[in-house]
C-alpha cells in the first residue's frame, strides 16, 4: 500500500504541504504516505479546511447563550426562535471559485451553504449574500472585468436559489479598488427546524452502515480547497478546472429526499460533502464520534471513466450527502433517494479502529488514523506586526482638503455605488417564493420572513464597513457587528446570534495576520457586549493578488427574532405629516467616512467611536416603542450619515421631508456618529415616545412630506432623487454590452 512517491519535493509543492508537515505525516503513519493519503493530509491540513493560521485567533470567541442551541463545529450553527422552532444558518465564502468563474463559482457557493443548513434537519427559507467588487466605474480592462464579474456572479447566485425555491431576500453589495484582483462572495443560508429534530455530522455505531447518497462523483473541483489556500497570481486563470459545477434541479432533489428520510428514525448522522469532498465528510464524521471508519471507494457512484481512488477523496463535486444509518436500514433509505431520482449506495461501514481504512476492488489503497488529521493539523502562531500605514493616515482629517459645499457633495454621494439601489441584483433573485417574505432587498436595513409556524418573523442582516476595518481593524470588525445588529433591531427584531465570514489577505504578510488578530478582537468585544453570540462561520484568506491584498472584510450577518410578525418595522418613510427624530449623540467623526472616500477621495482617520451602553439603549428604545405601536419607521443613519440615510428613505418611499438638525459644522449632516437613527412617528404618539427616551440623545429634526428632500442647506426634487438612486447601478454594470 506505501510506495515511495517519486518527485517528492513536487509532489509536496503541488499539494501546498511544507517538508516540516511531511514528516509529520510520515510521523503519524509511521512510514511513508502513498499519493491518496498524500491527498487526504493535503486537504484537511489546507487553510480552508484546517484554519491553521486562524484557530489561535478563534479562540475565545463567545459562543453560548440560552437561546443557542449549536454553536461552532457542526455544518451550520443553531438558536431556539420559540414555539418549538429553531433557526439553523450559516454563511460562507467563495471568493477564489468565483474570481476564476463568476456563475460557477457563486452558484455552488449557494448550494454549499444551502446544504449546510438543510444537513442539520432544517428548510431553507432564506437567502443572503455579501458581494464585494473592485472598480466598476472607469473605462479600463479592470473595470469591464470586474463589470464582467458583478453579472456572471448575481446570475449564479439567482439562478441557483431560484432554482431551489428559497427566497433571496437581502444582502450587501459594495465596490473598493482593493478588491480588483479578488471579488468576494459571502453567501448564507437560514432554515427553519423543529427545535427537536436537528440532525448532527457523526458516525457513530460500530457497524452502522455509510451511505453515498446524491448525485455522482466527477473530477470537478479536484484540488478546490487546495487552491482556496493560496493567493492569486497572472496564471490563475488556469485554475478553473478546481472550480465545481453545480446542478440547483439536482440539489433541490436532494433536498427533499433529504427532509424526507429526516422523518424515518434511520439516520445517525449526515455531513454535506463541501471543501474537500469524500475527505472532509467522512474524516469529519468519524473524528466527531471518535470512530473508525471503512470505505469502499469503487462503490461511490461515478460518471466519468477510469477515475482512482485520489479522485473519488477529493473530487468537490456538487449535491452529494454522506449518511451513517442505523444498520438494517439500507434498503429503506436507497428506496427513499430512488424515489427522488438519485443515487444512494452503501459504500462503508463504521469501525472501532480509529483509523479511515479505503478500499479499491477489495485491496486497501490507503489507511489514515481519523484523530491525527484533525487533532494534529498544524497550528500555526504566525507573526504579526501592526501596519506601517495605520500611522500614516490617523491624523488625516477632512479638513486637509479642499472644501466642497453640501449640495455638490450630496449630489455626489447620492450617486456613489454604495448608496444607490442595487434592483438590477436583486430583481434577478427570486425574493418572494414561499410566500413568507415581509422585508425584501431594497427595503432598507434588514430583511424580514414571517415564521407562520409559531407566527413570529425573523430579521436577518450582512454587514461589514470595509473602510473601518482598513482604517482601524479592530473597532472596524467590532461596528461590522453593531451595525448589523442595529440594522435587526430597526426592524423591531432582538438581534440574537451572529455568523461570520472572515476574508483577509495572505496570512503570511505578518500585518495582514495583524489585521486578522485585531479582527477577532473586535468581534469577541462587541458579541459579548451586544450578548449576540457566534454560532458559526468561515475564514478565507489569501484573497491577494500580486502581492495586494484585500482590505480586512470580516462580514457579520446577525439575525433576530419578533415575537409578532404582524409588527415588523419599515425601513422608509410611511405617511406625510409625521414627524422626525434623530435618535443618539451626533459629532463631526469622518473618519473612514462615505464622504471621505468619495468627496476627498482617500480611506483615513480614526474611527468614529463605538459605545455599547449607547447601542443597546436605542435597540432597546426601537424594540420596546415598536411593541407599543408607537412607530412609523426606523433607518439607521451610518454610511453617508443622516443627509444619505434621509435619502434612502425618500427615494424608496417616494416621499419627501423637510429636516434641520443640528451641526457644528455643516458637513455634520454627512458625519458618521454610530448609534444613531432616524425614527418616524405619528404626531398623535409622539408625547408617548418622548416619555420612552430616558436619558437616550434624541431631537426632533423635522416632518416627513412634500415633493422634496431639505436637509440643512441641500435640496433636491424626490423625482431627480430617485432618478439618481434607481437608475444608477444599471447605467454603470450594462455599459458594456
Amino acid at each position: 500500500m506505501s510506495q515511495q512517491l517519486p518527485d517528492i519535493e513536487k509532489q509536496l509543492a503541488n499539494h501546498k504541504l511544507s517538508q516540516a508537515d511531511y514528516t509529520h505525516i510520515k510521523q503519524i503513519l509511521n512510514r511513508e504516505p502513498n499519493l491518496v493519503e498524500l491527498g487526504i493530509f493535503s486537504a484537511m491540513w489546507s487553510e480552508h479546511c484546517s484554519y491553521k493560521s486562524s484557530k489561535v485567533h478563534l479562540n475565545g470567541f463567545p459562543t453560548k447563550a440560552p437561546w443557542v442551541i449549536q454553536g461552532p463545529g457542526e455544518n451550520a450553527g443553531v438558536i431556539d426562535i420559540g414555539g418549538g422552532y429553531a433557526a439553523v444558518f450559516k454563511m460562507e465564502s467563495h471568493n477564489h471559485p468565483s474570481f476564476i468563474e463568476p456563475y460557477q463559482g457563486a452558484a455552488t457557493g449557494v448550494g454549499g451553504i444551502m446544504r449546510d443548513v438543510f444537513t442539520m434537519g432544517a428548510r431553507p427559507i432564506a437567502n443572503l449574500n455579501a458581494l464585494r467588487f473592485g472598480n466598476v466605474l472607469n473605462d479600463d480592462k479592470t473595470s469591464a472585468h470586474q463589470r464582467y464579474l458583478v453579472r456572471g456572479v448575481v446570475a449564479g447566485i439567482g439562478g441557483y436559489g431560484n432554482c431551489m425555491g428559497v427566497p433571496t431576500i437581502g444582502g450587501e453589495t459594495s465596490f473598493d479598488e482593493c478588491y480588483n484582483g479578488n471579488i468576494l462572495v459571502n453567501a448564507f443560508t437560514l432554515g427553519l427546524a423543529k427545535s427537536d429534530e436537528i440532525f448532527y455530522g457523526r458516525a457513530d455505531g460500530i457497524g452502522n452502515p455509510v451511505i453515498y447518497v446524491g448525485a455522482k462523483t466527477g473530477r470537478d473541483g479536484l484540488g478546490g480547497a487546495v487552491m482556496s489556500s493560496d493567493s492569486f497570481t497572472e496564471e490563475s486563470k488556469s485554475l478553473r478546472p478546481t472550480v465545481q459545477v453545480g446542478d440547483p434541479f439536482t440539489e433541490k432533489l436532494l433536498l427533499e429526499a433529504c427532509l424526507e428520510l429526516f422523518k424515518t428514525d434511520h439516520v445517525v448522522g449526515i455531513q454535506d460533502m463541501g471543501a474537500a469532498g469524500l475527505t472532509s465528510s467522512s474524516f469529519e464524521m468519524a473524528g466527531r464520534s471518535g470512530s473508525g471508519m471503512i470505505m469502499h471507494l469503487d462503490k461511490v457512484p461515478a460518471r466519468e471513466e477510469n477515475m482512482t481512488p485520489y479522485d473519488f477523496m477529493l473530487s468537490e463535486s456538487q449535491e452529494r450527502m454522506l449518511l451513517c444509518a442505523k444498520k438494517g436500514s439500507e434498503a429503506e433509505i436507497i428506496k427513499i433517494f430512488e424515489k427522488w431520482d438519485l443515487d444512494a449506495a452503501v459504500i462503508g461501514e463504521v469501525t472501532a479502529t480509529g483509523n479511515m481504512e479505503l478500499f479499491w476492488h477489495g485491496e486497501k489503497c490507503a489507511e489514515v488514523p481519523v484523530n491525527p488529521v484533525s487533532e494534529e493539523a498544524p497550528v500555526l502562531n504566525r507573526p504579526m506586526s501592526r501596519p506601517a500605514y495605520l500611522d500614516k493616515i490617523a491624523d488625516v482629517t477632512i479638513n486637509d482638503f479642499a472644501k466642497v459645499s453640501n449640495q455638490e457633495a450630496f449630489e455626489k454621494l447620492t450617486k456613489s455605488m454604495e448608496v444607490v439601489d442595487k434592483s438590477w441584483i436583486y430583481t434577478q433573485y427570486d425574493s418572494m417564493v414561499q410566500t413568507n417574505t415581509i422585508k425584501k432587498g431594497g427595503m432598507l436595513d434588514a430583511s424580514v420572513i414571517r415564521v407562520k409556524e409559531n407566527g413570529k418573523a425573523l430579521a436577518m442582516s450582512a454587514d461589514c464597513n470595509v473602510r473601518y476595518c482598513y482604517i482601524d481593524p479592530k473597532g472596524g470588525a467590532a461596528a461590522a457587528v453593531i451595525e448589523s445588529g442595529r440594522n435587526v433591531a430597526m426592524s423591531g427584531a432582538r438581534p440574537l446570534a451572529i455568523t461570520d465570514c472572515l476574508n483577509y489577505g495572505n496570512p503570511e504578510n505578518p500585518e495582514v495576520m495583524w489585521q486578522f488578530g485585531q479582527g477577532c478582537l473586535g468581534i469577541k468585544e462587541a458579541c459579548l457586549a451586544l450578548t449576540t453570540p457566534v454560532i458559526g462561520g468561515n475564514v478565507s484568506l489569501y484573497n491577494e493578488t500580486n502581492g495586494v491584498s484585500v482590505f480586512p472584510t470580516p462580514s457579520i450577518a446577525t439575525v433576530g427574532v419578533n415575537d409578532d410578525a404582524n409588527k415588523v418595522l419599515m425601513s422608509s418613510f410611511q405617511n406625510e405629516g409625521n414627524v422626525l427624530y434623530l435618535v443618539g449623540t451626533s459629532k463631526s467623526e469622518f473618519g473612514g467616512s462615505l464622504y471621505m472616500k468619495e468627496i476627498c477621495g482617500t480611506v483615513a482617520g480614526v474611527l468614529p467611536e463605538i459605545n455599547y451602553p449607547n447601542e443597546l439603549a436605542l435597540w432597546d428604545l426601537v424594540i420596546e416603542a415598536n411593541k407599543k405601536g408607537l412607530l412609523a419607521c426606523a433607518k439607521d443613519a451610518s454610511s453617508g450619515g443622516v443627509a444619505i440615510a434621509l435619502a434612502k428613505m425618500s427615494a424608496v418611499s417616494g416621499l419627501g421631508c423637510d429636516v434641520a438638525m443640528s451641526v457644528t459644522d455643516e458637513r455634520d449632516i454627512f458625519a458618521e456618529s454610530m448609534s444613531r437613527a432616524i425614527i418616524e412617528v405619528n404626531p398623535q404618539n409622539c408625547a408617548d415616545f418622548e416619555d420612552m427616551l430616558g436619558d437616550i440623545a434624541c431631537e426632533q429634526i423635522g416632518t416627513v412630506g412634500g415633493d422634496e428632500l431639505k436637509v440643512n442647506n441641500i435640496s433636491i426634487s424626490i423625482s431627480q432623487l430617485q432618478d439618481n438612486y434607481f437608475h444608477t447601478f444599471k447605467r454603470v454594470i450594462e455599459r458594456d454590452l
